[in-house]
């Protein structure tokens, strides 16, 4: 490997990392010796990149900086444009435009002959959906509630067009493929539930909500599972 290719390395491996990482770890991933870290942290620091840290204490890129997608692997490439052509499919108008900006991005910074992995990637989506029910409020506005963790008050319609009112913390918005819906903790029920977008027929945002939404999505996605096995096992 080149210096340059090394370097970039070290680059994308601390920038994985939440943690200071020792330059006898990092020898060992890429190979070289404790002194090759050292001269090639040395030159990083050099070139600007904000590595902190140092011998004995482990090196951290700090947080923010950010790292052209220049070192794609193949199959990393084709994970990442199968993930863009099933949000065209299923995203909203937001989405969708931030798929093509991306992949336009990318494609600015690859080199040529990685190039045809966008215009003919070998895996693809299944087929697209039926459209998607019209949403009475967008769906960026539930995004910018979940972002800043705000609670909901909600007026829903169920499947038979009864209306009640919920108090909800939004947590995620799920793209299914005939409905969008939103994942929240339910004031009411006192459980999570999920709510589809199209038939929440307004909202008002309120307080923050007492929780950390780190820790609610972690107890969303166990509520998922047990629901998942729940009915697993009522089929068997």
């Amino acid at each position: 490997m080149s210096r340059s290719g090394r370097l970039l390395s070290l680059m994308e491996i601390l920038r994985t990392r939440r943690r200071p990482v020792t330059a006898a770890w990092l020898a060992g991933e890429l190979s070289v010796s404790e002194r090759t870290i050292y001269r090639d942290v040395a030159e990083l620091m050099a070139q600007g990149v904000p590595v902190e840290g140092g011998a004995g204490v482990g090196y951290l890129l700090r947080p923010g900086y950010f790292l052209p997608p220049l070192m794609f692997a193949r199959e990393e490439l084709e994970a990442i444009m199968l993930g863009l052509r099933y949000v065209d499919q299923r995203g909203d108008a937001v989405l969708k435009a931030a798929a093509s900006a991306a992949k336009a991005k990318i494609g600015a910074v690859l080199p040529p002959d990685a190039g045809v992995t966008l215009d003919l990637p070998l895996a693809m989506p299944g087929p697209s959906p039926a459209p998607f029910p019209d949403n009475v409020v967008e769906l960026d506005r539930l995004r910018a509630a979940i972002r800043a963790q705000r609670r909901l008050e909600i007026v829903y319609a169920d499947a038979a067009g009864h209306h009640s009112q919920r108090m909800v913390w939004p947590v995620q918005i799920g793209f299914m493929d005939s409905a969008r819906v939103l994942a929240a903790w339910c004031e009411l029920r006192q459980d999570f539930r999920t709510f589809r977008t199209d038939r929440i027929l307004s909202i008002v945002e309120g307080s923050q909500y007492p929780a950390r939404r780190a820790e609610l999505v972690r107890r969303l996605h166990e509520h998922l599972a047990l629901s998942s096995q729940a009915q697993s096992a009522d089929k068997n």
